[in-house]
């Protein structure tokens, strides 16, 4: 069984108290990249833990989190409800950051890439 290959986009980490910020991706704007860290840094203040946000090898965006097996503070119900919650409110977001990899990363064709999401959507 092959496993998928994620490429980080930025994270952040409640126990060190840091941000990361792939800088392969420093092409995004900036104000995406403010609103990335702000929402990562945000995830863990609430939640906890680590919390990543990443692409998957065909640009689906993946929103990961995870904790220390002794933290006795993390909660993965709340979570995973937090998770579900961002991917709704930034649904657009994350839209457009799946668009920026398979144009930039992937070299696709932004014409055909916009035309197979609509069909994703019917």
């Amino acid at each position: 069984m092959s496993e998928k290959k994620r490429t980080v986009l930025c994270g952040a980490n409640a126990y060190e108290m840091k941000y990361y910020f792939n800088e392969q991706f420093r092409s995004l704007p900036e104000s995406v990249q403010k609103e990335l860290h702000i929402l990562c840094v945000l995830f863990t203040e609430e939640v906890g833990g680590v919390f990543t946000i990443a692409f998957e090898e065909d640009g689906s965006v993946v929103l990961e989190t995870n904790a220390d097996d002794d933290d006795i503070y993390y909660d993965e119900i709340s979570s995973g409800l937090m998770v579900a919650e961002v991917r709704r409110r930034r649904k657009e977001l994350f839209e457009s950051l799946k668009l920026y990899y398979r144009v930039f990363v992937l070299k696709e064709d932004p014409d055909g890439c916009q035309e197979e999401d609509k069909k994703e959507e019917d």
